[in-house]
């Protein structure tokens, strides 16, 4: 064939005068095409990545969260055994016995498990999940995109279908003009337009957040 439906939308066609038959004939026919479209290897593909990159995300906040619980019950274990210490260094001094210093051994040991609980969060926060959610961004878009391109490989196809069996119904003599933008070609590409449309917000998101995390980094190595 040699128009691109997707340049020259407009070829005209009627099917039925029933517009509510029409339009669900269309619906059904449409996530009928775009179901086949997720199929394709491509398309899997790329949505298995998107769907690893945010689980990966979300394992990091998960991990963020637990951490800082822990990191919340050490302070307090910490404080609490102070305490404890402190008051049993000052009786031990009152009562003029030998100082236990065993203690103490505690608290460091309790002190050290909440610095690196600290360290292990600002890891996560300030570059494992920046980062993640930047690879997440790009790989939902790039998932938009791959569908994108299969949706409007069917639009043409079925385009192309449709034409075909139209020029076999007509003869040399007769014009029969048909608006593919009303039927499911056209139906495709107004959904993959959507897509499309979300796909550059995602990567503009994704373009936004390294800026961020690139200048946060900057700042921290002039430091």
């Amino acid at each position: 064939m040699s128009f691109d439906i997707a340049v020259t939308p407009t070829l005209q066609a009627v099917a039925t005068h029933d517009e509510d038959l029409l339009a669900q004939t269309l619906q059904a026919r449409v996530q009928e095409s775009i179901a086949l479209v997720d199929t394709g290897r491509e398309v899997v593909e790329a949505l298995d990545a998107q769907r690893a990159a945010e689980e990966r995300l979300d394992r990091l906040r998960k991990a963020e969260r637990s951490l800082s619980r822990f990191a919340k019950e050490s302070r307090q274990q910490t404080a609490s055994a102070m305490q404890s210490a402190m008051d049993a260094l000052i009786e031990s001094a009152a009562a003029g016995d030998r100082m236990d210093l065993k203690k103490l051994s505690t608290i460091t040991s309790l002190e050290y498990q909440s610095r690196h609980a600290h360290r292990a969060i600002e890891r996560i926060v300030e570059h494992l999940i920046p980062t993640a959610e930047i690879v997440s961004l790009r790989a939902g878009a790039f998932a938009m995109m791959t569908r994108v391109r299969a949706i409007e490989t069917a639009a043409q196809d079925r385009a192309e279908k449709v034409l075909g069996q139209l020029r076999e119904a007509v003869t040399e003599e007769m014009v029969l003009p048909v608006d593919m933008s009303k039927g499911v070609a056209g139906a495709l590409l107004a959904h993959a337009a959507g897509l499309r449309r979300c796909a550059v917000q995602l990567d503009a998101n994704a373009d936004q957040l390294e800026r961020t995390y690139s200048d946060r980094l900057k700042l921290a190595g002039s430091r």
